[in-house]
């Protein structure tokens, strides 16, 4: 069997289902979980709709909303061919965080109908997972629904950023260099470039140059997007091959295999090189390694070190921010979590997730700057740190939070 007749097995009948969390074998069970006794919380939550919390499962519930526009490297495929991905999505909440999601994949495009449907939305789940918006509707999408009083995050975005970021702040220890001092290149300016852009930005990287389909992005082009104009250099260079020239660290959000033999060696010493083009990266690892000994390679792909997955970021970030009620997931509870991934990367890694990954030696080095997602502390160091930001920055409605207390309850 093939791997197109393997997952079209696997996808049969679909991936998630519900299950009852309550007893319902007998008619007495019937009318306290629906008529008459389902009226009672009803009530209670009408008198205080932060009730619906405790009575209902809207403090574990997200909602995976898509229009289908931006599919993994599908690209505009439509609300209904992109229910597959949004069911894997959920499933992934369940297994690494224990959190319950829903895919609602809609048919509604523009950005007033999107913003108006999860505004909609908001009274039945803890957080809303936007995923797969094409930009540059994706930034004014989550940007208009910031003010909702539950937890909204564009995956696409943040989830790359954050995780390379987590990767970058390892590179940078390994290497001596200082983010202020570094030139960093990112090839692709959609969601996750300019998301990514921005979270190293906010490290202290001065100099980023961006680079789109056109070439770099640059103050005399007159096609920018307003997302764009943010990073926009005087700058001489033009090209992806000009950028290069001395950068110390490459992220490819692009196309396969675009990074050749004379770029790579033209980039600074100990370069960083994340090229997470998918299946085919703008660089195979094999290739960077031939010419160069010193780099620092990461991909997209389970079968190479160092993959940034961002299974390693969302589950996490929501749990965190759900078990504190944050109102919104702020930039530094993004940065909280990279932290927490590039601390835990430092740690001995168990014998169970060497077994998981058929790998008999792992180690903090240039092979391994990134946790793997089936490393069981990730949990609790993600959201923990994530809870902890939340509180320190006031967005948290539960004050009462101990931090040690939480981190062992999810161990």
């Amino acid at each position: 069997m093939n791997l197109r007749e393997e997952a079209l097995r696997y996808h049969l009948g679909g991936k998630v289902s519900i299950t009852p969390l309550k007893p319902m074998d007998t008619s007495h069970d019937l009318s306290l979980a629906y008529s008459p006794g389902v009226a009672e919380p009803c009530l209670e939550i009408t008198k205080d709709k932060e009730l619906a919390y405790l009575y209902t499962n809207k403090a574990n519930l997200v909602a995976i909303v898509s229009d289908g526009s931006a599919v993994l490297g599908l690209g505009n495929i439509g609300a209904q061919a992109s229910k597959p991905v949004m069911e894997g999505k959920a499933c992934l909440f369940k297994k690494f965080a224990n959190v319950n999601a829903y895919d609602i994949e809609i048919n509604a495009h523009s950005v007033d109908e999107i913003v108006t449907f999860c505004k909609a939305l908001a009274p039945t789940v803890g957080g809303i997972n936007l995923e797969d918006i094409a930009a540059p509707k994706c930034f004014e999408i989550e940007a208009a629904l910031q003010d909702l009083g539950i937890p909204v995050m564009h995956d696409d975005q943040h989830g790359t950023a954050i995780i390379s970021t987590a990767g970058l702040m390892n590179a940078m220890e390994i290497s001596g260099k200082k983010f202020k001092d570094i030139k960093v290149v990112v090839s692709g300016a959609g969601a996750a470039g300019i998301a990514s852009a921005k979270m190293y930005r906010n490290l202290g990287v001065e100099h980023i140059v961006l680079v789109d389909s056109k070439g770099v992005v640059s103050k005399d082009r007159n096609d920018l997007t307003p997302q764009k104009l943010e990073f926009a250099l005087d700058s001489k260079e033009k090209t992806l091959k000009d950028a290069l020239k001395g950068a110390d660290v490459f992220l490819g959000l692009s196309a396969p295999k675009i990074l050749d033999d004379e770029m790579i060696l033209s980039m600074a010493k100990d370069p960083v090189i994340f090229a997470l083009a998918n299946p085919i990266p703008e660089v195979m690892p094999e290739d960077v390694s031939r010419l160069r000994k010193d780099a620092i390679v990461g991909t997209g792909r389970s079968d190479y070190p160092n993959q940034i997955n961002n299974v390693l970021g969302f589950p996490f970030i929501f749990r965190g921010a759900l078990d504190v009620r944050a109102t919104k997931i702020t930039e530094n509870m993004k940065i909280a979590a990279a932290r927490a991934l590039a601390d835990l990367a430092k740690l001995p890694v168990s014998d169970a997730v060497k077994k998981a990954y058929e790998i008999d030696f792992l180690e903090f080095g240039r092979d391994y700057v990134i946790p793997k997602p089936f490393d069981e502390r990730v949990r609790a160091a993600v959201s923990t740190a994530v809870a902890a930001a939340a509180v320190k920055d006031g967005v948290a409605l539960i004050k009462e939070f101990d931090e040690k207390a939480y981190f062992e309850s999810l161990k």
